[in-house]
Order: structure tokens, then C-alpha cells, then sequence
């Protein structure tokens, strides 16, 4: 009796401290390295958020990746195009699939923990204030001119962003 209350005691805590709300910074970070810190903390059980979406990092040669994202987007539906597949074109969006792509989407843990990722373009006036969280690892290491960001390659394939967002 006295094992089980605890044990109920022990996850209690271990959950208060694995549901919390972590806000990670994106700018000059590489996305997919923050994508898969981000994955990690989802399937913990945190609420994440990213922010600077469009300032995200993406390494290689600039024109080869624009033209590998066009390439993609070429994919269809044989029969019809209005079936999808559908293709993110906004910042948000692209770093929102490549996390899904990063935990297991179809089983209960990964839908759950997909619910709790927030992406945003800039920084919405909610979290202005709120402490910001970025990984070492994640940060570029060499001059920005060796990477292309999200948002660069988001109006090569047809956003047409340059609007700054309005959070309330």
C-alpha cells in the first residue's frame, strides 16, 4: 500500500515537472536540429512553442534547396490535385511538418503530443516577455551566407508573407 501511493506520488511530480510551457526560440538555429529537441519534449508530455519560424536555418546550397522544395511540390494526385497531397508554404507551417514527421503521428502519444506544438511567425505579444529557450548545439556555426532561412525559401514556393502577423 504504502509502494503504490508512493509511486502515485512520484509520477505526480515527475508529470508537474514534464507539463510545462517551454518557448524555444528558432532564429539562426537549424531547423532540424531544433525539430528534433522540440520532438523530444513533445512525447515528454511539454507544451512547446517556437517562435521566429521564418528565421529558422536551413543548411546546404541555397539555390539546390529551392529547388528540391519546387520539386516537391510537384507532387499530386494523379486523378485529381484537390485531393492533395498539400504542401506547407508558409514558415510556421514547414517547421509544424517537420516535427510531425519526427514523432510517431498515428498512435495516441503522437497525436497528443502533436496538440501540444505552437508555431509562430515573429514573436506574438502573449510571449514577449516569457523566457526564451535555445539549444547549443541547434545554433549555426558558420556565417549566416552558408544557410538559407524557412522564410526565404517560403516566398520561393509562393508565400506571400512580408505582412507582419498580429497576435492578441
Amino acid at each position: 500500500m504504502a509502494n503504490k501511493q508512493e509511486l502515485l506520488k512520484r509520477s505526480s511530480s515527475q508529470s508537474s515537472a514534464q507539463n510545462k510551457q517551454i518557448v524555444i526560440d528558432a532564429a539562426n538555429c537549424i531547423s532540424g536540429r531544433i525539430c528534433s529537441h522540440v520532438s523530444k519534449l513533445l512525447l515528454q508530455g511539454n507544451k512547446v512553442t517556437i517562435v521566429n519560424a521564418e528565421k529558422a536555418m536551413l543548411s546546404g546550397h541555397r539555390y539546390k534547396t529551392i529547388q528540391l522544395y519546387k520539386e516537391h511540390l510537384e507532387i499530386n494526385s494523379v486523378t485529381n490535385p484537390i485531393h492533395g497531397p498539400f504542401h506547407p508554404r508558409r514558415p510556421d507551417t514547414i517547421l509544424t511538418k517537420m516535427v510531425r514527421g519526427m514523432i510517431p503521428k498515428r498512435k495516441s502519444s503522437g497525436i497528443e503530443a502533436f496538440k501540444r506544438l505552437r508555431v509562430y511567425i515573429g514573436i506574438p505579444e502573449s510571449l514577449k516577455n516569457s523566457e526564451m529557450k535555445y539549444y547549443d548545439d541547434s545554433k549555426i556555426t558558420k556565417p549566416s551566407s552558408y544557410y538559407i532561412t524557412v522564410g526565404e525559401v517560403a516566398k520561393e514556393i509562393g508565400w506571400s508573407g512580408g505582412v507582419e502577423p498580429i497576435y492578441e
